[in-house]
């Protein structure tokens, strides 16, 4: 299985270049190292690379981003200039040199490159993730980890077979204060919990558009990718003149909208919280409407009911406070991001709640002991990564973890297609008697950016 999906990965690579699975090994960053130095490619230069994932790398000295590279020629240039301009102000020297791409499998030939930042449209996530394993880079993807449960399986068992430190972008998980919820959580500080109601945002739906000429400086074909061909229209893809919130967020193909979105976040938090981050739901059941007509055709509103394994419930929906409350036989927890947005563009958090509240505050001041459970510490999701890095210890949210959380997302995104109950079986990652649901677990891939599964 890896062999071929290796083998069409060799084979995309441009004329005249050899894509080989150039192994990094770990040594290259040890302490008797010529140089302690981690170079970077930045995979992917719009938005939230711009001002979320390469800031937050570019400020620790031991880092070096060489490379930047986006099908949008424009995006790719101006993701030059900013990088370039960051390291002339930080070394008071013009800075020149940064390598520009259009192709991402052409800066994976790089062997000077040790990790990519994967900065891409969900509908990518997994196939980069792919490449980028076989090609023996360390990995920071933004979540969700994939599109489906199917790329996402075949993602996760790859990169832990390559021996990748992959970091899934779910940084409220180096936020203290969900920290601080998960650990009173699994200390049994509010009783045996039995409920989990999270809170998402929701998009609205879009005007109808006609086709518009693809962009010059805009590989259309290569940003579809693994995604079934449809016309251009701006608005389903990125902005042409500014980096606000993309269009592709709203559009099924590319993304499944705010329950993967957000709810890869905060469902990764409740997993943490109730000790299920290598399982999931073993039942769904779920209503939603879905736009009838206009170019975006993610959910609206929407309701989501899961029952896991250890008998607790999970509800999911717009209408409860953006963040997770968990509840138990003695009181409850809720926590959230505050005031708190990865970017400018993002949906805000929740500010009229805090960011840490319960039903009773002597809650919130209990003691952690030193005999009970003590969760994973990040204060820097992106330096927790680059940490490990150097350790190669796993980061606080590995592939594995990332996976469950996103794939628990997007089963309930099946059950708001299926008009009833829905059994799942979270070892085999199968629907129980359930031809029809299975058959939403995976999507096909557009030649010649298909995966085998």
């Amino acid at each position: 299985m890896e062999r071929r999906i290796f083998m069409k990965t060799a084979s995309m690579a441009t004329a005249g270049a050899i894509f080989a699975p150039t192994i990094v090994p770990a040594s290259v960053l040890g302490k008797n190292a010529p140089s302690n130095r981690i170079v970077i490619g930045a995979i992917g230069a719009g938005r939230i690379s711009r001002s979320h994932d390469m800031p937050e790398v570019w400020k620790y000295d031991h880092v070096q981003i060489s490379s930047v590279c986006d099908v949008d020629s424009k995006r790719v240039q101006e993701g030059k200039e900013l990088v370039e301009g960051v390291y002339s102000k930080k070394t008071g020297k013009k800075f020149t040199g940064v390598k520009t791409y259009e192709d991402y499998r052409e800066m994976l030939l790089d062997k000077d490159i040790d990790a990519v930042l994967i900065s891409t449209p969900e509908h990518w996530h997994a196939r980069q993730a792919i490449d980028a394993a076989f090609a023996g880079k360390d990995i920071y993807m933004q979540k969700p980890s994939s599109l489906t449960i199917a790329e996402g399986r075949l993602m996760s068992d790859i990169v832990s077979r390559q021996g990748c430190i992959l970091q899934i972008g779910t940084q409220q998980r180096s936020s203290e204060q969900f920290r601080v919820a998960c650990e009173l959580v699994r200390n049994g500080r509010i009783g045996q919990l039995h409920t989990i109601k999270i809170g998402l945002p929701i998009d609205p739906a879009g005007e109808a558009e006609s086709e518009m000429p693809i962009p010059k400086n805009l590989n259309y074909d290569m940003w579809l990718g693994p995604a079934a061909w449809m016309p251009y229209i701006e608005n389903r893809v990125h902005p042409q003149h500014d980096y606000s919130r993309p269009g592709w967020l709203r559009v099924e193909k590319f993304c499944l909208g705010m329950i993967t979105g957000w709810g890869s976040h905060h469902v990764d938090i409740a997993h943490w919280g109730m000790n299920t981050e290598y399982t999931g739901p073993v039942e769904l059941e779920a209503n939603a409407e879905f736009p009838k007509s206009g170019i975006w055709t993610v959910h609206g509103k929407y309701n989501i009911k899961a029952k896991y394994e250890n008998g607790v419930t999970m509800h999911i929906n717009d209408e409860f406070p953006n963040g997770i409350r968990f509840e138990g036989s003695d009181g409850w927890i809720f926590v959230t991001r505050g005031n708190y947005a990865a970017t400018a563009s993002d949906p805000g958090g929740d500010s009229k709640n805090p960011p840490l509240s319960a039903s009773n505050p002597k809650i919130l001041t209990s003691k952690i002991g030193e005999d009970e459970v003590h969760l994973y510490r990040s204060s820097d999701h992106h330096g927790n990564w680059l940490d490990c890095i150097r350790s190669r210890k796993q980061p606080i949210t590995p592939v594995e973890v990332g996976h469950r959380a996103t794939s628990a997302c997007a089963l309930g995104h099946i059950a708001m297609k299926l008009p009833r109950k829905l059994f799942w079986d979270p070892r085999r990652e199968r629907f129980i008697n359930d031809d029809e649901a299975n058959s939403m677990l995976s999507k096909p891939h557009r030649l010649p950016y298909h995966i085998d599964i």
